[in-house]
């Protein structure tokens, strides 16, 4: 099998679908891999560390796309990726199609197999390959929002620590996975004044547990959200509905209550957004202020810091790019139901149902499409 790693096109993405360490264990189970030159090279992974693990060096994307069966990436592929798409060819990387009809119709027209990271599971019910930039996201997730709540940002000039007579800053959190509890923690350790808010009072139960009496843990209701939101110097929207449009809990009129230099840092934007108010970013242009309120909502946050990302998300992929590679994609879905949980689109069908319902796509399910 022949595995391509493409480098990322997305505006100050650094990110790399696979390391040298990654390539030398495809090569050493006799695949092939052929990565685009200069892949890595912002994140320190120079194309001699590949070559020296036995990948070959291609001088373009279109040459990659063109001799790979299985391409690896990080992030959705933009409209140029697409069109470089084959038949049968296997695109495993983050996909995040429940918000856009438009990329989940043009991947079905282009008869690809495409895999997302984000709807991948495992034994205990997690998602571990959304995890670890789960984890980068939600402890990034403070380190933006401080900075934004700094006057030259636009933010009200609130120091989240507060100092010795004066308040600390109020985070609020809206969400406790793996995203909100790294964020809380991280505000935590920042000596802010930390809410998290959650619908599940499993998950409520086991912060506290966790945090004890540091973190104010509040059931959630449209009430509740509210109250602490506009009361909030920064909010961090760590929402997620595995593979499907992330509902929109904060409302206009809430930002519009919200104090003048707060700040909101909406995570979940990749799923759609969890705000109203909500508009996807860059990293080249991040912030922009809507009713006074500043808003951070960075598609990729974690390409920030994409070397730590990179080996992060690597150490995560790696067992499933060997799977697909060793058993070729059918036969490693039907041997996996927590891969098979990954396929969101296979031979132009789409295979995962919360992207077929939020995409008006007709659903068809997994084993069905494989069977054909």
């Amino acid at each position: 099998m022949r595995i391509g790693i493409p480098k990322e096109t997305k505006t100050h993405e650094y990110r790399v679908g696979m390391t040298p360490a990654s390539a030398r264990e495809l090569v050493l189970h006799g695949h092939e891999v052929v990565v685009q030159k200069g892949c890595g090279k912002e994140i320190g992974l120079e194309d001699g560390a590949y070559e020296s693990a036995g990948a070959t060096v291609l001088d373009s994307a279109e040459e990659v796309f063109a001799r790979a069966d299985i391409v690896v990436k990080v992030k959705e592929p933009l409209a140029p990726e697409v069109s470089m798409l084959q038949e049968n060819q296997v695109l495993f990387t983050y996909l995040h199609l429940a918000p856009d009809p438009e990329l989940t119709r043009r991947l079905k027209d282009t008869g690809c197999i495409a895999v997302a990271y984000e709807t991948v599971t495992d034994d205990r019910g997690g998602l571990p390959l959304l995890a670890p930039m789960s984890e980068v996201a939600g402890r990034m997730a403070i380190q933006a929002g401080a900075h934004c709540l700094e006057l030259e940002q636009g933010g009200r000039g609130t120091l989240l620590s507060g100092v010795p007579g004066v308040p600390v800053g109020r985070v609020v959190v809206l969400g406790g996975g793996i995203v909100g509890t790294n964020a809380a923690r991280m505000a935590m350790g920042l000596e802010a004044g930390v809410t998290v808010i959650d619908i599940s009072l499993s998950r409520l139960y086991d912060l506290d547990l966790q945090f004890g009496p540091t973190l104010n843990t509040i059931y959630s209701t449209r009430d509740a959200i509210e109250e602490h939101v506009t009361a909030a110097d920064l909010v961090v929207g760590a929402v997620l509905v595995p593979g499907a449009a992330t509902p929109r809990l904060v409302t206009e009129d809430m930002v519009r209550k919200m104090k003048r230099g707060s700040v909101v840092v909406d995570v979940a934007i990749d799923q759609g957004g969890c705000m109203e108010t909500s508009r996807p970013t860059t990293h080249a242009d991040p912030t922009y202020v809507e009713h006074e309120v500043v808003h951070y909502c960075v598609t990729n946050m974690p390409g920030a810091v994409a070397r730590t990302s990179t080996f992060a998300l690597n150490n995560a992929t790696l067992p499933f790019v060997v799977s697909l590679a060793d058993k070729g994609v059918k036969a490693a879905m039907k041997d996996d139901a927590h891969l098979r949980n990954g396929l969101n689109i296979f031979r132009g069908q789409v295979t995962y149902e919360a992207v077929a319902r939020d995409t008006g796509e007709q659903y068809v399910p997994p084993l069905d499409a494989l069977a054909a």
